[in-house]
């Protein structure tokens, strides 16, 4: 409980009172690691969507729940949860701040060997939002 009230700490201090936000290309990838939909790559399986608005997703591994401050994606300009310049992901996956190339999840191994292995053209293609469906 501790190391992810000091990981949240973390997030809200790099988000800063400016609201900072990570860069287009750490959220892109962020993007690729969460929702996949690239050159064949699944969505993560810890990826859940909201019961509170269908149009939302959230990590369901992390422990964070499904709240509007969890969800990883903003519409428009609205701040998402992928926008912190400073984001840890339970699975350690690429783009995040706790990335480790040697962490090895067996249910996900294939998936984070094939973002790594990614054309950083085609990570480039990948839309930074999302639409209303409301």
């Amino acid at each position: 409980m501790l190391k992810k009230m000091m990981s949240y700490a973390a997030s809200l201090a790099s988000r800063g009172l400016s609201n900072a936000k990570a860069e287009p290309d750490v959220k892109k990838l962020r993007m690729i690691s969460c929702f996949g939909g690239i050159e064949g790559i699944p969505p993560c399986p810890y990826l859940q969507t909201s019961r509170i608005n269908k149009s939302r997703k959230y990590c369901g591994k992390c422990g964070c729940g499904d709240k509007m401050g969890t969800w990883l994606l903003g519409e428009g300009d609205e701040y998402g949860k992928l926008d912190y310049p400073h984001l840890t992901c339970p699975v350690n996956m690429p783009g995040f701040s706790n990335y480790d190339p040697n962490f090895v999840n067996d249910e996900i191994r294939s998936r984070k060997q094939a973002i790594e292995d990614l054309d950083p053209d085609n990570i480039a293609l990948v839309d930074l939002t999302i639409k209303s469906t409301q």
